[in-house]
């Protein structure tokens, strides 16, 4: 079992525009409306791929059976805190040439009695998993250094334990020294406070990860892929795609691949030709943070890993 602390659930709406014009009234040629989040979009991409996965995550009360459900039409199992506060709402508008612009709404403000059912499930959850899972943004109400508490429970469990955040999040959690970090290439200059301009500069920033404690940090690229690094040396791998329909959830669904890889034993190589795969197939489908097994299996015998040797 794999457990995803995805605590800040939003409910995602993708409006297709022909050209998106500031100060104009635009009429959507599509509209769809879904759960999303990152959490949820690392959890039911890693059911897609057959894990055993279970997601603790918001609920309110007018969207409790539209997040229910969903989870469990993807196969994952959903602790769902229902809270008295409306959840987040985010907008993606894509425009006919492929071109994004995304809305992230705030979200509830949480009660101390709120944020403590949420922290009371994530902690029986931790319990049952091989692998946890620390993914998105906090729900307003949280501290800053949440993350590397649930760091340090997880550790003390003796789980393994994959973050995906940015700022003042990440700062923190670095600290507990969790065993992957998955920032960006924005996260990591943010982190680092220097630009990463190259694969060379990716992986020296990877370097300097480790060296404060993490086993395997990891670096998405977008389009140029993603750099790893573990006991063996450091990794780029990275694939080329006809089309690019959306990408936004790409880096959701590569940490998907990645957790799935790991608990199945697979060095950083592989881990990293399984995680850019999902990305990949993600930015191919019109559906944010999702995949499909069989593009994810096409997809797998196209990706370059390359040993990085500078």
């Amino acid at each position: 079992m794999i457990t995803v602390a995805g605590f800040n659930t939003a409910i995602d709406r993708l409006i297709q525009i022909d050209t998106l014009t500031s100060g104009q009234v635009h009429r959507a040629s599509a509209e769809q409306v879904y759960p999303g989040g990152k959490g949820v979009h690392v959890a039911q991409t890693m059911a897609a791929l057959g894990e055993r996965v279970q997601l603790v995550g918001l609920v309110d009360a007018a969207h409790r059976n539209l997040v229910g459900r969903r989870m469990s039409e993807r196969g994952v199992l959903f602790h769902g805190v229902e809270v008295a506060g409306e959840l987040r709402h985010c907008m993606a508008l894509r425009e006919r040439d492929g071109r994004m612009t995304e809305i992230l709404g705030q979200g509830p403000q949480l009660s101390p009695d709120e944020r403590d059912r949420l922290l009371r499930d994530f902690q029986r959850s931790v319990d049952e998993s091989e692998l946890v899972i620390l993914s998105g943004s906090l729900p307003r109400g949280f501290a800053a250094d949440t993350y590397a508490a649930l760091v340090r429970l997880a550790q003390s469990a003796g789980k393994r334990c994959l973050v995906d955040a940015s700022g003042e999040l990440l700062h923190h959690a670095l600290e507990a020294r969790p065993f992957l970090i998955k920032p960006n290439r924005d996260e990591v200059q943010v982190l680092l406070g220097r630009d990463i301009d190259g694969i060379a500069a990716a992986v020296d920033a990877l370097r300097e990860i480790a060296a404060r404690g993490v086993s395997m940090p990891v670096l998405s690229l977008g389009a140029d892929g993603a750099v790893g690094l573990d006991g063996d040396g450091a990794w780029h791998a990275s694939v080329e795609l006809e089309q690019v329909r959306n990408a936004v959830g790409s880096g959701d669904c590569f940490l998907a691949g990645m957790a799935v890889a790991l608990r199945r034993g697979q060095p950083m190589r592989e881990a990293l030709r399984l995680a850019v795969a999902c990305g990949a197939a993600n930015a191919m489908e019109t559906e944010t943070g999702y995949v499909h097994p069989d593009r994810v299996e096409h997809l797998l015998g196209r990706v370059q890993v390359r040993a990085w040797m500078h």
